[in-house]
């Protein structure tokens, strides 16, 4: 596979479903007029029968899925994650979660970084819709190697699963052990003064931000989370007992997402006798906007520069308390 830099996580579902395609017969990709962009258009590599366009009906394509899921199909359902998620919501719960049908919905242009086409197509709060159905597992791969990871997981397990993917140019860029490690959350880099836990592909500023501060003379930890549903725990006691700072950076709203799930999991098993603090970087409660991914990135404060400044902000008023 290409490690290229200019590689974003929908490039490498695009040819994982070619892989898995060419294995399975049964494995079926559907589409509402975005499948070059989503590159699930890919499938069509192996077997053009086997991808069917649903033209701008997100609703209709869910429900198709799930007819199809019933038969025996793997059905990989796409579109933006703005539109998979939200459009289709009461389908999705009512014809996929339910009945833990065999349906993967791959929510592909998530996040501030879809960039110019403005608030109506960014996702914010897919992972919070996703996360809060019942039988569903939430993925958010972070580079190109735990895209592919995320997708034959997703394959090889029966039920419903959300896999957010991006248009952010990342590569591969995770040790072996982030990059294919799914069901487990991985400490990359261990930390005394704080810990940024972090998912999907802003991850890459979020490791160029430690390097920043360790610059400065910092001892930051990382820590990747994959799965944001089911949630790994017992990696969160490990990093609260390494640092009492534990930082969440989403490229999602800092309701619902994987902060939401940091904090449930501070609050409800972490020893009351450990003090933890969590701050939650994201989007504070604001829809989307036109611009660049670079320039959107910058002003919610989740590039390099503003994760590490915000880090720095913590530590400083922390020591002069």
């Amino acid at each position: 596979m290409s490690n290229s830099a200019n590689q974003a996580t929908r490039d490498r579902f695009g040819q994982t479903l070619v892989d898995i395609a060419a294995k399975d017969r049964n494995v079926v990709a559907l589409d509402c007029d975005l499948g070059r962009s989503t590159r699930a258009f890919r499938i069509t590599e192996v077997d053009p029968g086997r991808f069917v366009e649903m033209g701008i009906a997100e609703q209709d394509m869910i429900s198709t899925a799930a007819g199809m899921a019933s038969v025996g199909k793997t059905v990989f359902v796409n579109s933006f994650a703005v539109f998979i998620t939200g459009r289709c919501f009461d389908q999705i719960r009512q014809q996929v979660a339910l009945p833990k049908l065999n349906v993967k919905i791959c929510g592909s242009s998530s996040g501030l970084t879809q960039g110019p086409d403005g608030a109506t197509h960014q996702s914010v709060v897919d992972v919070a819709l996703m996360r809060s159905l019942p039988n569903m597992t939430v993925i958010v791969p972070a580079d190109g190697n735990q895209t592919e990871e995320a997708i034959w997981a997703a394959y090889r397990s029966s039920g419903p699963f959300y896999i957010r993917l991006s248009r952010l140019l990342a590569g591969d860029y995770l040790p072996h052990e982030a990059a294919h490690q799914i069901s487990k959350a991985t400490i990359i880099r261990k930390g005394a003064d704080a810990v940024l836990v972090s998912c999907g592909p802003i991850s890459k500023n979020v490791i160029l931000a430690a390097d920043r501060l360790s610059e400065q003379g910092f001892s930051i930890g990382v820590a990747i989370y994959p799965t944001v549903k089911p949630f790994d725990h017992v990696t969160l006691a490990e990093i609260a007992a390494m640092s009492e700072r534990v930082l969440t950076v989403e490229e999602h709203s800092v309701y619902g997402g994987l902060g939401s799930a940091v904090a449930e999991s501070i609050a409800e098993t972490i020893l009351p006798a450990r003090r933890v603090r969590l701050l939650r970087i994201g989007v504070n409660d604001k829809f989307g906007e036109s611009g660049t991914a670079e320039e959107l990135l910058r002003k919610h404060r989740l590039d390099p520069e503003g994760i590490a400044d915000t880090v720095t902000g913590v530590l400083v008023n922390d020591k002069h308390k």
